[in-house]
């Protein structure tokens, strides 16, 4: 009997779809919490200023069109939402009605949480509970093609500046709360590995690392601060930035707000020229990265593709 297709999953955060799903978005990712009034008020905010919804579905879609392309007719690709629709379950129960045997998850997260992949691991595990066979590629921070590919972006996005303007380049992250430490856990470091690859490849004889996007809760986040160390360098003189937010691959509200309006209007108040990367979201380059995973993951497992 013929081998049946692989089913690959492609696994991001989530987002709201409008305004009105971002009370219940929170909710979700408060693990069925309430959110105060005040904070729902703001986030809606956020959204807002950047189109009234998350384009993550879209932009993770498009990556797994892009995928499934390069692959071919032996794989089929599917996405899935940690905290909003379609949640991983949904589409995992879709993928067994559809009659597949074995799946691929793909976090599109580059590098290893306990707290964040961790966590949708657990979820796609749970979801599966032993009817589909499972595989999950936990890291790919350090992929040759996924540091070209920043690397390409770094390169572009520094013709921006005047040639007389000495940039500072910094590189970013989503913050995790600081407990994580505790553990070992190794996402800081995978991080600061990435970025002192990519800043290699370019030839930067001067880079820093910051993190964004630290969570609303009172407990210590990872940091320095990307803000913080704007301010900071930009009070030593320097006038020109780049931010590359090597964390994430995809446009949504940490990019799109967190950088663009809020980083930008700091960088007003500041006096300095700031850019950031384009994201690289459906480019080829990052289809290029998620095609060897596939490809050398399903390998070392053994699985035979349609």
């Amino acid at each position: 009997m013929a081998a049946k297709p692989i089913a690959v999953l492609l696994m991001a955060y989530g987002g709201p779809n409008n305004l009105d799903d971002v009370e219940p978005y929170l909710m979700d990712v408060r693990g069925g919490r309430p959110t105060r009034p005040e904070l729902v008020a703001e986030i809606r905010e956020r959204y807002a200023l950047i189109g009234g919804k998350s384009p993550l579905k879209e932009l993770t879609e498009a990556q797994a069109k892009g995928l499934g392309s390069a692959l071919g007719p032996g794989f089929r690709t599917y996405v899935g939402m940690r905290h909003w629709h379609p949640y991983i379950k949904e589409t995992v129960d879709r993928v067994a009605r559809e009659g597949l045997t074995r799946i691929l998850g793909i976090v599109m997260a580059p590098h290893f949480s306990e707290m964040s992949v961790g966590a949708y691991e657990k979820k796609l595990l749970d979801a599966t509970e032993g009817r589909i066979e499972t595989l999950i590629v936990r890291r790919w921070g350090d992929h040759p093609k996924f540091i070209a590919a920043v690397t390409m972006r770094v390169r572009q996005a520094l013709t921006q500046f005047r040639p007389d303007e000495k940039v500072q380049v910094v590189f970013t992250a989503h913050s995790l709360p600081e407990r994580i430490l505790k553990n070992g856990d190794p996402y800081p470091d995978e991080l600061k590995q990435s970025a002192a690859a990519v800043a290699n490849s370019v030839g930067l004889k001067e880079w820093h690392f910051a993190f964004q996007s630290a969570g609303a809760t009172p407990e210590p986040w990872l940091g320095p601060e990307a803000g913080e160390t704007m301010k900071q360098l930009a009070g030593a003189g320097h006038r020109a930035f780049l931010v590359v937010p090597i964390g994430f691959v995809c446009d949504h509200v940490e990019i799109l707000y967190d950088v663009d309006v809020v980083y930008q209007g700091l960088a007003r108040e500041l006096g300095v020229h700031l850019e950031r990367t384009v994201s690289l979201n459906a480019d080829p380059s990052l289809i290029a990265v998620l095609e060897d995973l596939v490809r050398t993951s399903v390998a070392e497992r053994g699985w035979v593709q349609a």
